[in-house]
């Protein structure tokens, strides 16, 4: 079974199964943080039903989307869910350590990704397959990062989001052949602390490390169930598109 639901004030209209990992607001965040200009090519890793790469591609024409996703069923709908939106959006169902040759010839601009987030023992209940495959990680964490930045060409951008317990890991597999990274914290509200991190970096880069202003997705203390509570900020971005300047 499918839902469709809309992204970016119903600009997009996207397809998901009604069971299993779902799209809502990371992949919107992360893609409004693209530095992408048209022209440029990008590969977005694990894209699932491609939300991310059609919100990116609805900010900037133009650009060349290419997706990489596991399961069948999700590089499906991404095709779909591209074709449905007018948009040309590349998507190869593999596996990221077993990529076909004519894939591993290609370099990219930026490169994109929202991986599994959870280690398998840290589970406390089990979960269907789709979601399984889509939330907890099957491949380390640094196996990741590295095969992912082989696929970047020197002095384009990567870009990861992901749990902030995860920092430390993830600052130590990207420094080894990237600069000018900078953090952004995610935090529902103020207050409260951040549960998820956009990490950004370029590829050959000297520059030194930056530690943003976290960003605050929602007003007030407590969810406000009558009404629409997003922040200025996030109400641009999930809307209007808007982009998300690191």
């Amino acid at each position: 079974m499918e839902t469709q639901d809309t992204f970016l004030n119903q600009q997009l209209i996207i397809r998901q199964p009604r069971n299993g990992y779902r799209a809502a607001t990371d992949p919107v965040f992360m893609a409004a943080s693209i530095p992408a200009r048209a022209g440029q090519s990008i590969l977005d890793i694990g894209c699932g039903v491609g939300v991310a790469s059609l919100c990116l591609g609805a900010r900037i024409p133009g650009l060349s989307l290419t997706g990489i996703e596991l399961q069948m069923e999700y590089s499906m709908l991404a095709k779909v869910n591209a074709a449905n939106n007018n948009l040309y959006f590349d998507v190869i169902n593999t596996d990221l350590a077993n990529l076909p040759d004519a894939l591993r010839q290609k370099s990219f601009d930026h490169i994109m990704t929202n991986p599994p987030f959870f280690i398998p023992k840290t589970l406390s209940k089990p979960l269907d397959l789709g979601k399984l495959l889509a939330n907890v990680e099957t491949m380390e964490l640094e196996d990741w990062i590295t095969l992912s930045l082989k696929r970047l060409k020197s002095h384009g951008s990567f870009t990861i989001i992901h749990l902030a317990e995860r920092l430390p890991e993830i600052l130590t597999h990207m420094a080894q052949s990237c600069g000018n990274i900078r953090i952004l914290p995610i935090a529902s509200r103020k207050e409260y602390p951040a549960k998820r991190i956009i990490i950004q970096a370029i590829k050959g880069s000297k520059s030194p490390m930056k530690l943003l202003p976290p960003f605050i997705v929602h007003d007030g203390d407590q969810h406000n169930k009558d009404g629409n509570d997003y922040s200025l900020v996030a109400e641009k971005i999930l809307r209007h598109g808007a982009e998300l300047n690191l």
